[in-house]
């Protein structure tokens, strides 16, 4: 009896083993099986990655073919090293560095030693390659860009590390994946599917032919095409006249939310990030701590909106039933709280919304800013409403936009000021700078653009995007193509956009007027400070500019920032006249404003001691 319970237990194991065996080899196979199996080698093939062009059909980006020297450390035969390096042009060290590393990842798989060479080291290298067992070239495609624009929106693609290996099992080593912007956001739909092929090899590591016939050999699938909503005129343009000035420019269809510029200054040439020099320039522009080109101020910086912001106060007192158009505040030259005098550039006098606005008084909207609060038993609820107003139009939280960076802005709530001052122990004196735009308040060019473009469209907005296209189809995605509403009803919106369109008729933009086109705007100068060596300092005053155009049917929105660049209308009053004529017209009437931003730069001031992105602001603006 025992032994046959022994044997039937050994016949039931055997046929278990077998049985499973079976399975894995006849009806289960994945590429993490074959892999790691020795006497299988696995040959990808790369598709070509997909080609971006902009809103019109223009080519932004495209391939071009380089090479990879591929290593199996295991198959290395003995070489003449010296020679090796002096041909792939690299040193002893970096050449025992690199096999070491392929040799940790697997000794057994393909890793690459040397990315992406030339045509030319490719064509003297390829006919000596016989020579060293275990390396191979394997054909990819780089990038090419068709510009010298838009290295902040477009992205760049770079070698996978580790980590994303590890966290995605599509990747091996040496491959390439998109790592800002377009390129990072879109990476599955750009990169396509790498194909494989399989080969058999005997106890020799000879090749044997195709494993199974190849009948699990893969084809690639090319990466898709894509159209984004940029115009590649006008982001070209916007970065010509950003010639030495630091700042963000966003554009925006406001009738659908497509992003038509996403401007940062200072830009660099997107193709220094592709080839055997990338990682030298790359970090060139990363460690640059002063101008920061890699930091995208177009939807990273958040400086205080300044007067722009005024409108918003405008159409949440309307909205709170506290003014009409016409009441009116007089102007001290400035406004006072309690003994203290704020000033303000307007020339003083009785001023009603309209003057209000195009004339940016600062008088104006701090009484404003208070009937708001007077109408509430508590601080605390009229601080809940105004917040609830403002955050409306998109301030305050990330917008959702199909990019992979960006940054809040703030809008201050009652937590906010119950933990700088005590719970019950503020007014709305004590945050009057958010009047006007400063104070504690800050948003992004991205956000002050989409805020704009719901004032054009009389209370809604879109979701602003990039996306256009994908493979030749419009893409529907519910949350880019549904308007979100503000809570201001649209009947108030008329007397405000009146005053912004006043502020190029008689305002303070008045000599920035493009002929044939009406343009509504606001300008902001917003004051700066900063600690050197211990003391607070004031600097040049940052330069800030939101417009739409036309008033009526408006076809863009925009909202520029320049760093240190004096009053609103001086910098970014300048360039956002002429990216909306660009726009419209095709070609530039006001040469003369063209000229001055084309030949005049920040330089100056930008070589004078600050820290950078570090500075404070005051209650000031105008």
């Amino acid at each position: 009896m025992k032994k046959f319970l022994l044997s039937s237990i050994i016949i039931v194991i055997g046929i278990t083993f077998i049985g499973r065996l079976s399975y894995l080899q006849i009806f289960r196979f994945s590429p993490t099986q074959i892999a790691e199996d020795t006497a299988i080698k696995a040959i990808y093939d790369y598709p070509e990655r997909g080609y971006i062009y902009d809103r019109d059909g223009n080519l932004l980006v495209a391939n071009q073919p380089a090479y990879d020297v591929m290593v199996i450390p295991r198959e290395v035969k003995p070489l003449d090293t010296l020679e090796f390096c002096d041909l792939l042009r690299i040193d002893k060290k970096t050449f025992i560095s690199k096999l070491e590393k392929a040799n940790t990842f697997s000794p057994r798989l393909p890793s690459v030693l040397v990315q992406q060479l030339s045509k030319e080291d490719y064509a003297g290298l390829q006919e000596k390659m016989r020579k060293y067992e275990g390396f191979y070239i394997q054909k990819r495609l780089l990038r090419y860009y068709d510009t010298k624009s838009g290295a902040n929106v477009l992205g760049y693609i770079s070698e996978v590390n580790d980590w994303e290996i590890k966290e995605n099992p599509y990747y091996i080593q040496g491959e390439l994946t998109g790592r800002t912007g377009i390129e990072k956001q879109y990476e599955e739909v750009l990169r396509g599917r790498k194909g494989v092929k399989y080969i058999q090899k005997d106890r020799f590591n000879r090749d044997l032919g195709p494993y199974r016939d190849g009948t699990l050999d893969t084809l690639p699938i090319p990466g898709q095409e894509i159209h984004v909503t940029l115009s590649k005129q006008l982001q070209e343009y916007g970065e010509r006249l950003m010639n030495g000035k630091r700042g963000g420019v966003v554009a925006i269809e406001p009738s659908s939310g497509e992003i038509l510029a996403l401007i940062s200054g200072p830009n660099y040439d997107p193709a220094l990030l592709v080839g055997r020099e990338r990682s030298k320039n790359y970090n060139k522009l990363h460690y640059d701590t002063i101008a920061k080109p890699t930091w995208d101020r177009s939807l990273l910086a958040e400086p205080s909106p300044g007067s722009p912001f005024k409108t918003l106060n405008a159409l949440v007192a309307l909205q709170e039933g506290v003014i009409t158009p016409k009441t009116k505040f007089r102007c001290y030259n400035g406004f006072y709280v309690g003994n203290k005098k704020r000033g303000c550039h307007c020339g003083g006098g009785v001023r009603d919304m309209n003057v209000g606005i195009y004339r940016s008084c600062n008088a104006y909207f701090a009484g404003t800013f208070r009937k708001i609060y007077d109408k509430f038993t508590t601080t605390d609820e009229g601080m809940e409403v105004w917040e609830k107003h403002v955050e409306s139009f998109g301030l305050g939280n990330y917008l959702g936009y199909d990019l992979p960076n960006g940054r809040p802005g703030r809008i201050p709530g009652v937590s906010y000021y119950d933990n700088v001052y005590g719970d019950n122990r503020w007014a709305s004196s004590f945050i009057i700078s958010n009047a006007i735009g400063q104070g504690e308040v800050a948003a992004t060019p991205i956000q002050l653009a989409n805020m704009t473009a719901a004032i054009a469209n009389r209370g809604y907005f879109y979701t602003p995007h990039i996306i256009k296209k994908i493979g030749g189809n419009e893409i529907s995605i519910d949350k880019f193509t549904t308007p979100k509403h503000t809570t201001i009803d649209r009947e108030h919106f008329d007397p405000v956009v009146k005053g912004m369109a006043e502020v190029y008729k008689r305002g303070t933009a008045r000599w920035l007027k493009i002929p044939d086109i009406a343009i509504a705007g606001k300008t902001g100068t917003v004051e700066n400070f900063t600690i050197i060596d211990g003391e607070r300092k004031q600097l040049t005053d940052h330069s800030i500019f939101v417009a739409f155009a036309p008033v009526e049917n408006p076809k863009i929105a925009l909202a520029v920032y320049i760093e240190h660049g004096y009053y609103g209308a001086r910098y970014a009053g300048h360039i956002a006249s002429l990216m909306i004529e660009k726009y419209l017209k095709g070609e530039i009437s006001r040469t003369d404003l063209e000229k001055r931003m084309l030949d005049k730069t920040l330089e100056h001031e930008y070589a004078k001691p600050h820290s950078g992105e570090d500075f404070k602001i005051n209650e000031y603006v105008w």
